[in-house]
């Protein structure tokens, strides 16, 4: 029997950084999921789902594998602030964002193929901005790429220098909850 492999199911480089501390070896496949919320989705509803989607995406593709998959959204008041559309979008969410606090959800899914067993779980952290002038949120803009980012911030950047406080895991909120995700590696057998 071969070695039962790790698939994360993530173009991110951060998750890619973040899986890498934990010191597994793994590949990455790519899901062509579409994110879009469904009508009357909950932001809670809709990033469990999305995790879950991503990774029954690629497990299809690779039967000797757990099969790691993530979603991270930003929630205002319960909306989804998710990735901008444009650099005129992320002025919009950081603007939403100024002076308030608001939650990063991000939705942990594994699948052991060959077993068919799985474990889902939430990370979830309050994030609190600073108020925020309209020209330091263009010159963040300017300095950052923020399309690719939910809420059109990073933690890991320069956005951390508008955020005074947190409560919860830090790299939950750049896009993987590490202790969730080592306790679900732990229960496939892949850490000790």
């Amino acid at each position: 029997m071969s070695k039962l492999r790790l698939v994360l199911a993530s173009e991110s480089s951060r998750r890619r950084e973040l899986l890498g501390l934990l010191g597994v070896p793994f590949e990455t496949v790519t899901s062509d999921v579409d994110e879009i919320p469904r009508s009357g989705e909950s932001d809670l509803e809709f990033v469990r789902r999305m995790a879950r989607e991503k990774g029954e995406a690629v497990a299809d593709q690779v039967p000797d594998a757990v099969v790691l998959s993530a979603d991270t959204i930003v929630s205002l008041d319960g909306e989804i602030l998710g990735k901008p559309r444009d650099k005129g979008d992320a002025r919009r969410m950081l603007r939403m964002l100024s002076g308030r606090q608001h939650n990063v959800y991000t939705a942990v899914s594994t699948i052991h193929v060959i077993k068919n067993t799985r474990h889902e779980g939430l990370g979830e952290t309050r994030v609190w901005f600073n108020d925020l002038r309209s020209e330091t949120i263009d010159d963040y803009i300017r300095r950052e790429e923020v399309v690719d980012k939910a809420g059109g911030y990073g933690i890991q950047g320069f956005a951390s220098v508008f955020i005074p406080k947190i409560e919860g895991n830090y790299a939950n909120v750049m896009g993987l909850p590490l202790p969730l995700t080592y306790d679900f590696l732990k229960r496939h057998g892949l850490v000790s």
